[in-house]
């Protein structure tokens, strides 16, 4: 049954600190856990203090945004006020690609996990693997199939057991053998300038999706202090579980073992219960069946979001009409769905996990370098708005420039094909521009109520979950009032 989500009062610091915690953690961990290791060596652990500093300046870019300009959109708004539609269209269009193209990530993903446990499976099993994981995606999102209640909460462990477990085993296996964990420290650091680029591009993609926790800053107490203090807070936890859990599998799997595995929290959780066949194979199943839960499930809700984001540019007129057509039952995109999935099979098919990664942070970090250009002007333009942001002048400097970094450490192929892509969209512009405006679809897509339950939905995703219910038990000892009524719809 449907449900309806409002607000009782305005956010404080601890529920947009959910919100943030949630739009970025998710089965990401299980796809790029590791990856960096394999470039450049255990300094990688800098490389994700790094990469989780720089997601941090451009989030407060975005944060900035939103307190200027409390407006529905995202990046599409911010860049449209001060650039004009073209240009917000182009940002918008960078985003809905680089959404595309991470969904085609999971699926070669979850087939890496199974290769684990089948490494002989050939390269027609594995596309057809790929095709069956998009089938069920594609399902599931026309029949809008939806975890809630205590549901949610048992696939919230089933997602998160299997890394606390790991971490947790990972640590006091290091500490048992510390002698064998400082081997595989060694060397600490390898690999060229070229290896650091891609090993930095390729761990910032875990730490996307800030771009998605900014509501209007109407809806927050104090947004001025709120917005960056709830992002401090938030990417502050996202970094030390990111951290700690690259640290246990690298303390405890040997670096050569490391490059060749196609699934390292599931090498790591074998070498940690090696002294015991039958425990090997309890945490391999508890451990593989986390990530293929995860991956589905990430897929899944990435497949909703970027259906919506085109559903969201049909209703304006900057993509063809099938993208907002509902399905006459389930009240689906199910063509653009189609389309979607289609072409994110074939992506799979054809690139690499790097490559797939690599042009996803492309164009996102082309988004978020219009977006922080943008900041500046927001700024200029609304000098009232910004009065009480706090370094409103060297944020925005810096956002560019990390945005302009991470675009100059991919492959030049992933460059060239990401250009194409975005170069598509301009003929795209100019042909559904004028036209086809569907303004009933448009105002109900970015009414509020739809905004804020997208919000709430973000806040329930892996580890904001359990912050959340934790969140609310410190509000009944405090009696402070929930911050988001649910109701089911009649």
């Amino acid at each position: 049954m449907p449900r309806k989500v409002e607000l009782r009062r305005r956010l404080n610091t601890f529920d947009v600190t959910s919100l943030v915690v949630g739009s970025i953690i998710g089965a990401d961990i299980y796809v790029a856990a590791a990856l960096g290791a394999r470039l450049v060596g255990p300094v990688s652990l800098m490389l994700w203090i790094v990469a989780g500093l720089m997601a941090t300046v451009i989030a407060l870019c975005f944060s900035y945004c939103a307190t200027v300009l409390p407006r529905v959109g995202g990046p599409y708004s911010y860049v449209s006020e001060v650039g004009g539609p073209f240009k917000g269209f182009i940002v918008g269009w960078s985003l809905f690609l680089a959404e595309w193209v991470s969904l085609a990530v999971f699926p070669v993903a979850f087939t890496q996990y199974f290769l684990f446990f089948l490494p002989r499976l050939d390269y027609p099993s594995q596309t057809l693997l790929k095709g069956v994981f998009i089938t069920i995606v594609f399902a599931t999102n026309v029949f809008g199939v939806k975890a809630a209640g205590r549901f949610n909460d048992f696939l919230t462990v089933g997602k998160l057991g299997p890394l606390v477990l790991l971490t947790v085993a990972g640590l006091l296996f290091i500490g048992w053998n510390p002698g064998a964990a400082f081997s595989n420290f060694q060397p600490f650091m390898k690999g060229d300038p070229s290896s650091f680029g891609l090993a930095l591009v390729l761990i910032f993609w875990a730490y996307a999706g800030f771009e998605l926790s900014t509501l209007p800053a109407d809806e927050i107490q104090r947004p001025e202090k709120t917005i960056p203090r709830a992002i401090g807070v938030g990417m502050l936890i996202v970094i030390i579980f990111y951290l700690t859990t690259n640290f246990a599998i690298i303390g405890v799997v040997d670096q050569s073992v490391l490059g060749s595995s196609s699934a390292p929290l599931l090498t790591a959780g074998v070498k940690i219960f090696g002294f015991s066949s039958s425990l090997q194979l309890i945490m391999s199943l508890i451990i593989g069946a986390g990530a293929l839960v995860s991956i589905s499930g990430a897929d899944e809700s990435g497949t909703l979001g970027t259906s919506r984001l085109a559903y969201a540019m049909s209703a304006d007129g900057l993509l063809p009409r099938i993208f907002s057509k509902l399905h006459k039952s389930f009240r689906t995109p199910y063509i653009g769905l189609a389309l979607i999935c289609s072409t994110a099979f074939i992506a799979s098919a054809i690139g690499t996990l790097t490559e797939l990664i690599s042009a996803s942070v492309f164009l996102l970090s082309f988004a978020y370098l219009a977006t922080s250009a943008s900041t500046i002007l927001l700024i200029r333009k609304h000098p009232k708005s910004s009065m009480r942001l706090r370094g409103k002048k060297i944020v925005p400097i810096l956002g560019m420039a990390f945005s302009f970094m991470l675009m100059t450490q991919v492959g030049l192929y992933q460059i060239l094909t990401s250009c194409i892509l975005l170069l598509t969209g301009i003929p795209i512009y100019v042909f559904f521009s004028p036209k086809h405006e569907l303004h009933e679809v448009k105002e109900a897509l970015l009414s509020r109520e739809r905004y804020l339950t997208r919000a709430y939905e973000q806040g329930e995703r892996f580890l904001a979950h359990p912050i959340r219910h934790l969140k609310w038990r410190i509000y009944r000892a405090r009696r402070i009032e929930k911050a988001w009524q649910v109701t089911s719809r009649r």
